[in-house]
């Protein structure tokens, strides 16, 4: 099994739809106002984003992006105006992440976990 495609909700799809262009990804598919796909400058796996009339309440969609240069990739962002609720950090599961809120406040973890990603230390066999 291969997970390949994730879609997450919006309700202005082509705010979304620049947001995600100015992190890096590619418009592949374009069906605004309703729904776009992305492919993404590595792997296979594409993102979309698809209309809706509300966001459901609690917590919601947390998509994690890794990038190996995650300190330059950060701060490419910020001069395009990205803002951060977290820059890099260290975290105690041994990642490095910074965090962002898309338009619609899903949230987005950028990282740096290397091997510890699927090879942590307390990996059960």
């Amino acid at each position: 099994m291969n997970l390949n495609q994730i879609t997450i909700p919006s309700l202005n799809v082509e705010v979304s739809t620049a947001f995600y262009k100015k992190l890096g990804l590619h418009l592949i598919v374009d069906a605004s106002p309703r729904y776009v796909r992305f492919e993404l400058p590595e792997g296979e796996a594409t993102l979309s984003i698809h209309l809706v009339d509300e966001l459901s309440n609690g917590n919601g969609v947390v998509v994690y992006f890794e990038d190996e240069n995650l300190d330059e990739l950060v701060k490419s962002l910020e001069n395009k105006g990205i803002e951060f609720t977290q820059l890099p950090k260290d975290q105690t599961w041994l990642w490095r992440e910074a965090r962002l809120l898309d338009p619609d406040g899903n949230e987005i973890v950028l990282f740096n976990a290397g091997e510890n990603r699927k090879n942590p230390p307390w990996r059960i066999n």
